[in-house]
């Protein structure tokens, strides 16, 4: 008998589940963009992700006990795909890798801004938004409070609609609503 993993290491076992081009872009497009069907997630990937390669990385996911897949109640011919609790304990590494790409590579600054709110939000911030993923993807009782991906949405589309390339002033007024 083989073993299925090259090692045992977990930063080894990790990059095998979410190591590849697109894993952690469909986790982030169902984290932060509350992308749930196949189409959605196809037609609006900032990347342009190609269907045979995110019908591939669904069922990877799938299979790895990271997204889960159900029939949609309103279409017989369309899924439903939700995070599960492990994909949702991706926020705090998601943020960081986030952070660190908005110190060193050049980041359009409206598709950064989110995550430059949610680093400086740190873990209270994080945790809420877990909560509330919880929430969404696995019928867990909403929290109470502001929500924080509707506030981290409004500000990001604040920053799409008025092209703000690096306004310090808006990145503020974004942080005072969190």
């Amino acid at each position: 008998m083989q073993n299925e993993h090259r090692s045992g290491c977990p930063i080894n076992l990790t990059l095998e589940v979410l190591g590849d081009s697109w894993s952690l872009l469909v986790v982030r497009d169902l984290m932060f963009g509350n992308r749930r069907h196949f189409r959605e997630l196809l037609g609006n990937s900032e990347e342009g992700i190609a269907s045979n390669i995110l019908v591939s990385r669904l069922q990877r996911l799938v299979a790895a006990g990271m997204i889960s897949r159900r029939q949609d109640a309103t279409h017989k011919q369309k899924a439903i795909y939700s995070l599960t609790e492990p994909a949702i304990q991706l926020v705090p590494l998601l943020v960081q890798m986030g952070a660190w790409g908005c110190r060193h590579l050049p980041v359009n600054e409206e598709l950064a801004l989110r995550a430059q709110l949610l680093e400086e939000g740190g873990p209270d911030l994080w945790n809420r938004f877990m909560d509330e993923l919880r929430s969404v993807h696995l019928g867990a009782r909403h929290p109470r409070g502001p929500s924080v991906r509707e506030r981290l949405h409004t500000a990001y589309q604040a920053a799409s609609k008025n092209r703000i390339k690096s306004s310090p002033r808006a990145r503020a007024s974004a942080r005072r609503s969190l």
